[in-house]
């Protein structure tokens, strides 16, 4: 039997019974505790701050308002050739950026003491006024191409799609609107971080372990070898927790300072505000095509939220540009900026908008045309990428449009809004979605080690944040030596073993297996072994007559010059191949189909049913890839009919931060998910075959679905989260 055949997760045991760690966990002899107190307003100057209360707390045992700039320095923001989520670092100024910002950090030797010493402490302030939404007077818009002028945030263009728009039979015209959303991990934000002799040990709970340990070397003004970074498993991040967050610097320095361990866990509210979201967008496409539904136009324009610390860029039309086969199209991307922290990052950061907007818009072209909304899609499927002319890697949406139609039995879908109805009276409607999603990979360096006994111990950049990075590795290594992959002892998150990357952008698997795979040859030959079979490792490191024999790979993505960017990923910075490589151009695809019913009365909308068909090259580990897309589903779901973090347009900040205000789905919203996978390897992108997954799962999700909706009541929403007050206001 295949060894691997039984195995679902290597890790499951550890999760369900509580043996799994995280940073959160660790308890070290003499922990004292840390909690922020944060800024009440959305903007200004702290006047004054007042903790001669916090300080008579028992048990407290220092309280910092205030750090020289020189002792704890910016980490620079990640997408600037930094490290931190955002640059703008507290506690070195008296200036407020943002409402829940910190201004001061109470150490005690328990959490009861630190949390009431932090509430205690009052601050003045003098306010300024605030621009929190894209329309605030204040709010200020520009271009992202000439604010940041780089070639991969221009603005893409192809052809003259103005004058085709102009000159098409049939034409649409949407905007559409996007909020500002949470992560909100299950796992709180949280470190544990002492100092052992010179060294800085910090268990955090990340996904990028490496941008950590370098960052807050530089904010400390120490050598990274002088931090050590360790998050085995990261539990939630979803991008919340890809980079430095702001708060590690300061824990390092009172450490320090205290001469003790100090544990932070951030209070539910406070993620809201001391890490990144999913900025608000506002999406506009205009779409031409011929009586047939051909289309021969697309004009995308964006703005998008960001802060005014720091410019964070969006690649909206990197993907609604090559979603079909469109000669003419052109995109333009602003930012505005406002008084929040940085946002970020959140699963589809740009491409869950995006292609809500696109394929909205193409299911209205197919109902003004009279087209089948499959059929239409796959007419105009694209047969090389348009954007520069190269073929695609691999593409098999159209696959997986026939196989979700035949598995849905879309077939039986009767195309008149409002037709189809439960018995119970609701309102059905069936929806279809494609989605995409870069193919890119990163570099990565594989350690692989075996020993005397035969055990075979794998380090290499990548985190296990859920995803099941460890079981597709273990897969991995199990099939190519014919071992069992429980016994595979694998190190990902750990700055001491190998030099980590950032695991985010679906390319944590892709980017990890490569190497692994290249280590996996150099041990066959460095133990003069087959280069296929199942051999005796015990026999083959004791002919080699040492008690481990240990092998090193590196890889990097298509194109890229090896020695820049492994230096790159030694120091920590981001470092991304793709989707343009050299010679081709690689996406992952996805195609949605979704059934919708809508209450007579409340209008209440559920999801009783959807089926899922992706292509993400070869399928690593199949359970843990059918969970992946079974929770981009469920978080498509939320994007559409729950989550919205509301803003405070008085006094800045978030009003709903709690997971009792911050609605996401619950397990009565879910209901059937039926998953299949092309699974046809890319040879080009990797040895391997694999393709990323995790996000395009989310990517056409939401489209689907208010395309259901609008088959089910014949009318289009253009603002998400759909609402049921809208529902009640349209039918």
């Amino acid at each position: 039997m295949n060894p691997t055949s039984t195995v679902q997760r290597v890790d499951a045991h550890a999760k369900v019974t509580g043996v799994l760690r995280y940073g959160a966990d660790r308890l070290p002899h003499d922990l004292a505790y840390a909690v922020f107190a944060v800024a009440t307003i959305g903007k200004g100057r702290v006047v004054d701050i007042d903790t001669d209360a916090a300080q008579r707390v028992p048990g407290v045992q220092l309280v910092i308002t205030r750090i020289d700039p020189d002792e704890l320095r910016s980490p620079g923001f990640i997408m600037a050739n930094g490290y931190g989520f955002q640059s703008l670092q507290p506690l070195v100024d008296d200036r407020v950026a943002y409402r829940g910002q910190p201004i001061a950090l109470v150490l005690a030797d328990t959490l009861l003491a630190a949390t009431e010493a932090a509430e205690l402490i009052t601050a003045t302030y003098e306010a300024e006024p605030i621009a929190v939404t894209l329309d605030d007077p204040g709010a200020e818009t520009i271009t992202q191409a000439e604010a940041i002028p780089i070639p991969m945030l221009a603005d893409t263009v192809t052809g003259d799609a103005d004058a085709a728009f102009a000159a098409a039979p049939v034409q649409v015209d949407v905007e559409v609107h996007g909020p500002a959303q949470h992560q909100v991990p299950m796992e709180l934000i949280s470190s544990v971080v002492e100092w052992r002799g010179d060294t800085l040990v910090v268990h955090e709970g990340t996904q990028n372990s490496g941008a950590i340990q370098n960052g807050v070397a530089q904010q400390l003004g120490i050598d990274p070898t002088q931090v050590e970074v360790i998050s085995p498993s990261v539990g939630g991040g979803f991008g919340q927790k890809n980079s430095l967050l702001p708060h590690i610097g300061p824990l390092a320095i009172a450490a320090r300072r205290l001469g003790r361990p100090i544990k932070l866990v951030l209070t539910r509210p406070q993620t809201f505000h001391q890490a990144s979201f999913r900025p608000a967008s506002r999406q506009r496409v205009r779409l031409g095509a011929d009586a047939s539904g051909r289309l021969l136009a697309a004009i995308h324009e964006i703005d998008q939220q960001t802060s005014r610390h720091d410019l964070f860029p969006g690649l909206y039309t990197e993907v609604s540009s090559r979603l079909y086969g469109i000669r003419d199209f052109r995109g333009r991307q602003r930012l505005v900026r406002t008084d929040v922290q940085t946002p970020g990052y959140m699963r589809a950061p740009f491409e869950h908008m995006s292609v809500y907007a696109i394929e909205s818009a193409v299911d209205e072209i197919a109902y003004a045309t009279g087209q089948d909304p499959v059929e239409i899609r796959l007419a105009n499927d694209a047969t090389a990428d348009p954007v520069t002319g190269l073929p695609f890697s691999s593409r098999h949406v159209a696959e997986c449009l026939r196989r979700g139609a035949v598995r849905f039995g879309w077939a039986e879908r009767n195309p008149q809004p409002r037709s189809m109805r439960a018995p119970d009276g609701s309102l059905i409607g069936w929806g279809v979605a494609i989605g995409a999603y870069p193919g890119s990979v990163t570099p990565a360096i594989a350690r692989l080690s075996v020993n005397a006994a035969g055990t075979v111990t794998v380090a290499v950049a990548g985190h296990e944040m859920g995803q099941g990075i460890r079981t597709a590795i273990a897969r991995l290594v199990a099939d190519d030596l014919g071992i069992d992959p429980v016994t595979v002892e694998i190190s990902v998150g750990d700055t001491r073993h190998a030099p980590q990357h950032l695991t985010a952008g679906s390319w944590g698997t892709a980017s990890a297996l490569p190497a692994v795979h290249a280590a996996l040859r150099r041990l066959r030959t460095e133990l003069d072994l087959p280069s296929t079979g199942a051999p005796d490792l015990r026999a083959a490191v004791a002919a080699a007559g040492r008690p481990r024999v240990d092998v090193e790979a590196t890889t990097v993505g298509a194109g890229q010059p090896t020695e820049p960017v492994v230096d790159r990923l030694r120091t920590g910075l981001v470092t991304i191949a793709g989707p343009e490589y050299p010679e081709f151009v690689t996406f992952s695809y996805i195609a949605h189909f979704v059934e919708v019913t809508v209450e007579p009365t409340t209008c209440r909308i559920r999801v009783p049913r959807v089926v899922s068909v992706a292509d993400c090259g070869r399928v690593a580990s199949p359970v843990t890839a059918a969970s992946q897309v079974r929770g981009g589903v469920v978080w498509g779901i939320g994007a559409t009919l729950r989550e919205q973090s509301l803003v405070d347009t008085h006094y800045g900040g978030f009003l709903n931060s709690t997971m009792e205000e911050y609605p996401i789905p619950v397990n009565a919203d879910i209901h059937r998910i039926d998953v299949d996978f092309v699974d046809q390897p890319d040879p080009l992108l990797n040895p391997v075959g694999v393709k990323g997954l995790g996000e395009v799962a989310m990517v056409g999700v939401s489209a689907a679905i208010g395309n259901a909706v609008f088959h089910a009541t014949g009318t289009r929403f253009r603002r998400l989260p759909i609402h049921i007050e809208d529902v009640l206001g349209s039918i």
